[in-house]
């Protein structure tokens, strides 16, 4: 269970967050991201969306992204459980060095399969991806985020979605790569 906030403050309401209620923010999140993909960078309209792709994001996002960057997260604080400096900055190599490239190398072809491409177009599509996000945003954003963020929030915060609905700059990061992911994808 991850801890949360809950805006209308019910003091009866046990202030945690099970996974299966924050992981669906994660989906639609990722679906939002896609939605902004298809309709501010490839200009597609309304009446062109692919709801499909959507659903597939959305579907990932609650059934692949939230379970699997969760568990890692909870791995992770528990090869490295402090919240020194020293401390997120090992858990950020590992976490970039060694996490995110297999991700990513699972995550891309997995929904280009669900997509419907071909193994040659997904391995081609796989080539293509600018790394650049991995190697130059993710280490900051996740360095303040092994950092600043407790470790049941710095799941969500760093996957799309924070339930303290806090970290903006962190969401934003997260939404915007998740645009990445799915325009690439």
């Amino acid at each position: 269970h991850m801890r949360c906030h809950h805006p209308w403050g019910d003091e009866a309401h046990p202030r945690r967050c099970p996974d299966n209620t924050c992981v669906p923010c994660i989906g639609s999140l990722m679906g939002l991201g896609d939605i902004i993909s298809q309709q501010l960078v490839e200009r597609r309209g309304l009446q062109e969306h692919q709801r499909g792709r959507t659903l597939t994001m959305m579907s990932l996002g609650c059934g692949f992204v939230g379970p699997v960057v969760g568990g890692w997260y909870k791995v992770l604080d528990r090869f490295i459980p402090g919240t020194t400096k020293v401390d997120a900055l090992k858990k950020m190599m590992l976490d970039q060095g060694g996490f995110a490239p297999c991700f990513l190398g699972c995550f891309l072809p997995l929904v280009g399969a669900l997509n419907g491409l071909s193994a040659k177009d997904n391995w081609a599509k796989l080539q293509r991806v600018s790394w650049a996000g991995v190697e130059n945003l993710w280490p900051a954003v996740q360095l303040a985020n092994f950092y600043l963020v407790p470790l049941h929030y710095s799941f969500l915060s760093s996957t799309v979605f924070s339930c303290s609905l806090g970290w903006p700059v962190v969401q934003l990061c997260s939404v915007i790569w998740t645009l990445y992911l799915s325009w690439m994808s």
